[in-house]
């Protein structure tokens, strides 16, 4: 087993993630987050970043094309269709991969600890996370009936359920294939590392599917943090720790970006959340409180459920009832009353603190840092 496990992030409830209501421990407000230091750069803005992610598409592409040549016909159009880059019937397509963001956490972390070269050399690493990531989005559409994705109709839903879920697996395969055969010298390690990943990640969907079985009063804010490091802060750990592999960093750099990226992943989630109840559809692609309708209990849901005011008493009655006309409305309306949405931007704000304090560990330089640091702010900057 790999550290990729063995590290934790501290998701456990303290003066430092408070119930909506609290005092958060080292943020205030929901804004910017990010200084470096004191003599630290100005913080990023979205154009370096979108750069970023704008060159990690251009580098990986070539290399997830190839592997998904590889597979046979039926797997290879059904992961053609979900990348975006052919239609339902085949022909090509345009369309929207994705933004990146894995594949770019591994070449700026590869870049930042070795430089261009180890940039270079973490290409192949770079299209194994993403087709992790893909894989598990395939299966995610499925568990939880999402009937959008990337403003077009969900794999499952023009091709089966059996044939989405079969595609996926077969894009796991491809990642640790891709890595096994890399000749580069961290490929046992990193190899080893993902598939370790893919284990966690797994344990999170488990979990989960597990808390949306169990009655609202059921679930405390504790295992949500817990499911959702495992569901997203892990592979973006280890996009950073196989970036710094593939630098040949030590044991403690490896680990000390793994928990950077933990720590930006939880942040992810946090505002990804915020999006899945009040993003606008136009801009996300899903329809309007998606995740209310479909009852899940998203970070924001479970931290206005357990803060014991009088709208959380409401949220959970509504939570328990089958959904109504007008019910996505109110429901929102109760986790935000409740401090549900305060909460979960104060939180990504303290994540995002605690991930710098990670990344001046392992890449002390501000400059070396800071295409690192743009990335962190970028996904925790979103609004769709």
């Amino acid at each position: 087993m790999t550290e990729t496990k063995k590290r934790t992030t501290g998701t456990r409830r303290s003066a430092e993630t408070p119930l909506p209501g609290g005092t958060p421990g080292t943020s205030e407000g929901h804004g910017h987050v990010g200084t470096y230091g004191d003599s630290g750069p100005e913080p990023p803005d979205e154009h370096e970043a979108t750069a970023l992610l704008e060159r990690a598409r251009a580098s990986v592409d070539p290399e997830l094309r190839a592997a998904l040549s590889s597979l046979p016909g039926a797997m290879r159009r059904i992961a053609l269709y979900h990348f975006g880059w052919e239609h339902a019937d085949g022909t090509p397509a345009a369309g929207n991969a994705g933004k990146a963001i894995r594949p770019a956490l591994v070449l700026t972390s590869a870049a930042a600890i070795g430089g261009p070269r180890a940039r270079t050399a973490a290409v192949r690493a770079a299209a194994a996370v993403e087709l992790v990531h893909n894989f598990t989005l395939l299966h995610d559409d499925v568990m939880d009936r999402d009937a959008t994705r990337r403003h077009r109709p969900t794999a499952w839903t023009v091709f089966g359920e059996p044939a989405a879920i079969l595609a996926g697996d077969a894009l796991q395969a491809l990642a640790l294939r891709l890595l096994a055969e890399d000749p580069h010298p961290a490929s046992p390690a990193a190899v080893a590392r993902l598939a370790d990943c893919v284990v966690e990640l797994c344990a999170g969907q488990h979990a989960d599917t597990a808390l949306e079985r169990r009655r609202p009063a059921e679930v405390t804010l504790d295992e949500a943090l817990a499911m959702a490091e495992a569901k997203t802060g892990a592979l973006l750990g280890c996009s950073c720790a196989l970036g710094a592999l593939y630098a040949g960093a030590g044991e403690e750099d490896v680990e000390a970006l793994d928990a950077f990226g933990r720590q930006a992943g939880l942040a992810f989630q946090l505002i990804d959340d915020v999006i899945g109840i009040w993003g606008d559809p136009r801009r996300t692609g899903k329809p309007a409180g998606a995740d209310l309708a479909a009852r899940k209990k998203s970070l924001p849901v479970v931290a206005a459920l357990a803060s014991g005011t009088p709208a959380a008493t409401e949220l959970a009655e509504l939570y328990e009832a089958s959904p109504g006309k007008g019910d996505v409305e109110r429901t929102a309306l109760a986790v935000e009353r409740a401090g549900g949405r305060d909460w979960a931007q104060a939180q990504a704000a303290d994540r995002m603190a605690r991930a710098m304090q990670e990344l001046v560990r392992a890449v002390p330089d501000p400059e070396a840092a800071g295409g690192l640091l743009a990335l962190a702010e970028f996904v925790t900057r979103r609004s769709t």
